[in-house]
């Protein structure tokens, strides 16, 4: 059976997966319902799965919630359904999953990553909104798959039950990767540095979306990958009566709002792009009281690693003087990074050739250069150093409103699209 009759015969089955999916969103490293019920289909279909600590280096891992807050989220996804023992198995952050099926020994090992994780979004109840009216709206407040990691995960378990029912003549090995917390690039550095794909010959990552006019598109490689580094910065002040005593205060808001206005106003570089953003900023508990406490929490961004150091030495150096301004203490966390992410451009070329005889596709072009970043960067550039060859493709939809937006959803049909040309990509290099 080719791949388009097997998903055309399985269409509604990945509907139905993906929307039970999105109705379950969970933040980075909470994502226990969603690995449960991966890892469950993958060893059904017969893969070898190693999962949680088997797959992670654990000191490696990144902005980890609280130990209260996992626990709650691993009882959570048990109530819905998750398996207990899986979700133990992958309890307090450990929530990764690598699926490997051997055909030969004398073919490459050909490696796809999907991410897991959910965004920080309430999702809207518009009536316009294909989710809220179909029944799939977010179950779970604050979280919503704003992102299109629901139809990853999908598209990700569509190639794997491909893979697994029509196996006959494949040659190597085929390792999926399920990974936890994209948002905020917190996960893959701790599958990296685990070396899930240091046996990797050909490295392939894909994020659907992205925009209106590249709906209906599948692009071969993206070249603009923006390095980042996600921080926390916290004032420590002194309050006091503000009526009273104000003279005796130590203001951490003001340290803070020193901070925001100059981290703004840091030169860019004029080696390429470089970004600076503050998403948070939270401070003061009452009117009259002199603020003692003040966050930050910030990014910054450069089209290499090298600008984005620069973008980081600028932002603590900031940080400190608008501390010593107004006599506060600081502190600056690191809570996700990631490098630029590096492309094979021989193999973009080569998945070019494979994909447009589909006809699936309005248009293949070779890159898209969306200019956010991912830590998919951590698997391609380690394939790359270690000798092999890695590209991140795109897989253009009509998305309904930007990415992390309440509005936020895809075209169905492009996700569908997806899983033929990732099984594709994937019986070419296997055979």
């Amino acid at each position: 059976m080719s791949v388009k009759d097997f998903v055309q015969q399985r269409r509604d089955d990945f509907i139905s997966m993906r929307r039970d999916f999105h109705m379950y969103p969970e933040p980075a490293w909470l994502e226990y319902r969603s690995a449960a019920k991966v890892a469950e289909k993958l060893i059904a279909l017969g893969y070898d799965v190693a999962l949680g600590a088997e797959v992670l280096d654990l000191d490696s891992r990144m902005g980890l919630p609280s130990e209260d807050v996992m626990k709650a989220a691993m009882a959570r996804a048990m109530d819905e359904g998750a398996d207990p023992e899986l979700v133990e198995k992958m309890g307090y952050g450990k929530t990764a999953i690598v699926a490997t099926m051997k055909f030969s020994d004398d073919g490459p090992v050909v490696a796809f990553r999907a991410d897991m994780d959910s965004n920080d979004v309430i999702e809207s109840k518009a009536s316009n909104h294909i989710p809220a009216k179909a029944g799939f709206r977010s179950r779970h407040e604050k979280a919503m798959h704003a992102c299109g990691h629901d139809t990853h995960m999908t598209m990700g378990l569509g190639l794997a039950e491909y893979i697994a029912t029509h196996k006959d003549g494949l040659k190597g090995t085929i390792k999926l990767i399920f990974q936890p917390a994209e948002e905020g690039v917190r996960g893959a550095k701790a599958m990296v540095e685990a070396g899930v794909v240091d046996d990797v010959d050909l490295m392939f990552g894909m994020h659907i979306g992205f925009n209106e006019q590249l709906s209906n598109c599948f692009a071969c490689s993206d070249h603009g990958f923006l390095a980042t580094t996600k921080l926390d910065a916290v004032f420590h002040g002194y309050s006091s009566h503000a009526g009273g005593s104000p003279e005796k205060a130590q203001n951490a808001m003001l340290a803070g709002c020193t901070a925001v206005i100059n981290l703004q106003a840091i030169a860019r570089h004029s080696g390429g792009a470089s970004r600076m953003n503050v998403g948070v900023f939270e401070s003061g508990t009452g009117r009259n009281v002199t603020p003692d406490v003040a966050t930050l929490k910030l990014e910054t961004r450069g089209a290499t690693t090298e600008i984005n150091d620069y973008m980081i030495e600028r932002t603590k150096t900031i940080i400190k003087g608008a501390a010593e301004m107004h006599d506060c203490t600081f502190e600056i966390t690191k809570q996700g990074e990631t490098p630029a992410g590096r492309i094979s451009d021989d193999l973009a070329r080569e998945v070019q050739s494979i994909i447009e005889p589909l006809g699936i596709f309005k248009e293949v072009p070779f890159d898209y250069s969306g200019g956010g970043s991912e830590d998919c960067a951590y698997f391609l550039n380690r394939v790359i150093d270690r000798g092999g060859r890695a590209t991140y493709m795109v897989l253009g939809s009509a998305i309904k409103a930007p990415h992390h937006n309440p509005l936020f959803d895809i075209d169905e049909e492009d996700m569908l699209n997806g899983i033929i040309a990732l099984g594709t990509i994937a019986t070419h290099y296997l055979k």
